[in-house]
């Protein structure tokens, strides 16, 4: 992990709500928010605004949120192409049931392993590692000591843990992530080291 700047930054990762077409592997398809997923998201950030920058994956089920909240909280928005979902390959647009009717068991293989039974064509583990480490970094050096929201997806807040953990990468799917839900972690100074910590996962912030 990056070496801190300031004693203490915060950063709030927001997963996308319900998009349209439902649950399925979607990972780089830009199918945009659901009405339901629109509700999902304003209703996580109704009682917060004291965020001092926005970023935000590129793809509209995040970005298109991110720049109405950016709007209505008057705070800077940042899209930053790393902090896209992790892609699927050959699975995405298809349900677990439509790969499972194909394949069965492969979705489990998957999940026990996704270096093995990678999808063909999907991003490898240590890649999608490897650019959400870099985004971390940089988002770190830039807002030392702020508050910082990033409007993401599962893989991003699942890969986001896992690097503030210490957890294997290959580990990250055993995390599991709601639609617009809400994961905090703390960076804070220890003497010349960064102590990452996670302060809360899944959970709506507090109304004041």
């Amino acid at each position: 992990m990056p070496n801190p700047v300031s004693t203490e930054t915060l950063i709030d990762l927001l997963r996308h709500g319900q998009p349209v077409g439902g649950r399925r592997y979607r990972g780089q398809i830009d199918d945009p928010l659901s009405e339901k997923g629109w509700a999902q998201m304003r209703a996580a950030v109704k009682y917060n605004s004291d965020w001092d920058v926005i970023y935000a994956s590129p793809l509209r089920r995040c970005a298109d949120f991110a720049r109405e909240l950016s709007g209505s909280l008057a705070l800077p928005v940042e899209i930053d192409a790393r902090l896209m979902e992790i892609g699927f390959g050959a699975w995405e647009g298809k349900t677990a049931d439509e790969l499972r009717s194909g394949d069965p068991g492969c979705v489990e293989r998957f999940w026990l392993d996704p270096v093995t039974h990678r999808p063909e064509g999907a991003e490898a583990i240590n890649d999608f590692r490897l650019r959400v480490e870099a985004a971390c970094r940089d988002i770190l050096a830039a807002h030392p000591g702020k508050r910082v929201l990033v409007v993401g997806h599962a893989g991003i807040t699942r890969m986001m843990i896992c690097l503030a953990l210490g957890c294997p990468p290959e580990h990250m799917f055993r995390i599991q992530v709601e639609n617009a839900g809400i994961t905090r972690l703390r960076f804070r100074n220890v003497g010349a080291n960064l102590l990452p910590v996670l302060v809360s996962h899944g959970q709506p912030l507090a109304a004041p």
